[in-house]
């Protein structure tokens, strides 16, 4: 008799929260007609080190023989766990869906737990509107003050400057986009569904990006004041969204209140004296018997600091440090830049100030590859952050669309629902693009890409003066909508947090770095891309159960991308084609036959799909 024949049931009860960790009471049901069981227990995966927790006999139940115990497990994002016994004498174990099975387990056949780690409910599912704030919207009517090293454009629409300026200096080009502007227009990124802003960095700083802080107390001059950050921070509250901050804590600028190589500041900086009480901000190392500092990447604007500094720990983390200065002006969370050049206790340190503040606090961090697999506590500790950037299945949903790359899309989807936590899951930011690639409707127009190079976003050519001149002809650009609009239909349905970076909703174009970064297309916007996203947005608002839905894979082939999310009461077949062609295919009758409601792509329908089309049925469970 087959062992698919054999129902187990499993039951992990919370009983008490411990100082670092949980108890729980877990019940194991097993079939008595199965055979004699011993040695019932449970096994918790940690590496080399797994746990195992022994399960006793304590009754029967119509067929089934319970096994029950308690348990403590410290706080940790994700635990994966099974069950081991002895059957009739033999050593089995029992995969995730209640099979007996002699084989040794993979994370695939594990279930997981999460122990003292829940990502805030707000993240779930959410759509972001990702702004470069110099390049959105200005709403001051006043010129700009002048301020040493900075130009300003004479409009928004004159054109950005790519590399050095005139005097040598990068990303030194403003056009005023600001914090007022953002408010102005709160509406219309209502519009888009959204309900998270994630800002780029508005405090004070040398360059237009921002990401190299001259004063984190205050608000570059440029976007605003940090009353304009409130009054933000209130008027997105008001109507229901919340607000994300671009975090820069692993360096500062060099032209800053803390190192002030020009003297800018009236303060002694770390650069003018090693006796500074900035100087412990800085990390250093000895070069030919002297004390140097270090620089990110090298370069001489960007002084690196100290993550094991107490000074610089404090100073960002301590109570009424920077972090509590940004809350209190109205922030909901952080997003950590370069978070894998943090230490893990500069990160939890992060953490405890963000609660500190608001419980329901949001953690993202930069973290460009599987987080689970760096030999961090960046999210497994469950003291860290609460989610990262999604850029591995961007990259594999981008190949997927241009070069039908089935085998990477299959293996991240399984790499992430198998490795990392569910909170995490739900909160991914998934990307349309951002400001450190390619614009979304330029990956998809041409095949000017590295296509077997480290990232699908990374063009074959990296000239400033090509990426520059770049522009799609008409016939590129209808092709590249219509794949576009494809992936974004079929990222819309994945589990996570759809990001739209500001302008790829109209169609704004950029080639490569740098070029990313072009003012906001007012006036000169894609309708037709903009009621598509609109499209989008509504369906993400209407069907709140993909917040926290479970993601099946039933099919990814050359022609078509089909999965389900499945809630408790609610599941969808979602099905997308990435060819110019039309298909035709079966899909599963109770989805034929039953459907309570269809989104659809370019007039598609189940089964049926128009050329880069698609189609999503929803069903009551």
């Amino acid at each position: 008799m087959s062992d698919n024949n054999y129902e187990t049931k499993c039951n992990i009860i919370p009983i008490e929260t411990l100082e670092n960790g949980k108890r729980y009471h877990v019940s194991l049901e097993l079939p008595m007609n199965y055979g004699w069981y011993d040695d019932v227990g449970m096994v918790v995966e940690k590496g080399s080190d797994d746990l195992f927790f022994p399960l006793k006999y304590t009754r029967s139940e119509g067929n089934m023989a319970i096994f029950e115990s308690d348990i403590d497990l410290e706080t940790r994002a994700v635990y994966q766990y099974h069950f081991i016994c002895r059957v009739n004498g033999y050593l089995k174990s029992i995969k995730s869906d209640g099979i007996f099975t002699e084989k040794d387990l993979g994370q695939g056949d594990s279930s997981k737990l999460s122990v003292n780690f829940e990502a805030p409910d707000w993240a779930k599912g959410a759509m972001m509107y990702h702004i470069f704030v110099d390049r959105y919207r200005k709403g001051r009517e006043d010129d700009l003050p002048n301020m040493t090293r900075r130009t300003v454009h004479k409009n928004w629409n004159e054109e950005m400057v790519i590399g050095p300026d005139s005097n040598g200096i990068w990303n030194a080009d403003f056009y005023g986009g600001d914090l007022k502007g953002i408010e102005d227009t709160l509406d219309y990124i209502k519009s888009l569904g959204v309900t998270v802003l994630y800002l780029s960095p508005v405090v004070w700083s040398q360059s237009n990006h921002r990401y190299d802080t001259s004063d984190y107390m205050n608000v570059d001059p440029y976007a605003g004041c940090n009353e304009n950050l409130r009054s933000l921070c209130d008027a997105a509250h008001r109507k229901g969204m919340k607000v994300v901050l671009d975090a820069v804590f692993n360096h500062t600028g060099n032209d800053s209140k803390y190192f002030n190589e020009y003297g800018t500041f009236s303060n002694t900086g770390a650069f003018q004296s090693m006796d500074s009480e900035y100087a412990k901000f800085y990390r250093k190392h000895y070069e030919n018997g002297e004390v140097k500092y270090d620089y990110w990447w090298g370069m001489p604007n960007l002084p690196v600091c100290d993550g094991n500094s107490y000074e610089w720990k404090k100073f960002i983390t301590g109570e009424g440090g920077v972090i509590d200065h940004w809350f209190s002006l109205g922030i909901d969370g952080l997003r950590l830049d370069v978070a894998d050049e943090l230490s893990d206790e500069f990160i939890e340190l992060i953490r405890i100030a963000v609660k500190r503040n608001k419980p329901d606090g949001f953690i993202l961090g930069e973290v460009w590859k599987n987080p689970m697999r760096m030999g961090r506590s960046y999210i497994e500790s469950g003291k860290g952050m609460d989610s990262v950037m999604d850029y591995s299945l961007v990259d594999a949903m981008i190949r997927y669309f241009k070069y039908g790359d089935v085998e990477k899309l299959a293996y991240i989807i399984r790499d992430i629902m198998t490795e990392y936590p569910k909170d995490t899951i739900n909160t991914l930011m998934n990307f349309t693009s951002t400001h450190d690639i390619t614009r979304a409707i330029n990956l998809f127009a041409t095949y000017d890409f590295q296509e077997y190079g480290e990232w699908a976003w990374n063009p074959n050519s990296s000239d400033l003066e090509w990426c520059k001149n770049f522009k799609l002809s008409p016939e590129q650009y209808k092709y590249g909508r219509e794949v576009y609009e494809a992936y974004v239909f079929a990222l819309a349905f994945m589990p996570g947090i759809l990001s739209i970076f500001y302008g790829d909703e109209v169609g704004l174009q950029g080639m490569g770095n740098l070029a990313n970064r072009k003012p906001y297309p007012w006036g000169h916007r894609d309708k037709k891309l903009l009621e598509f996203f609109r499209y989008i947005g509504k369906m993400r608002t209407n069907e709140t159960f993909l917040k926290e839905a479970d993601l099946n894979v039933v099919d990814i082939n050359n022609d078509y991308f089909m999965f389900e999310r499945l809630g408790e009461e609610d599941k969808v077949l979602v099905t997308v084609n990435r060819t110019g062609e039309d298909k035709s295919f079966a899909i599963p009758g109770e989805y034929e036959k039953n459907s309570s409601g269809i989104y659809t792509l370019k007039k598609s329908l189940p089964g049926r799909l128009s050329p880069y089309g698609a189609a999503a049925v929803k069903l009551r469970r």
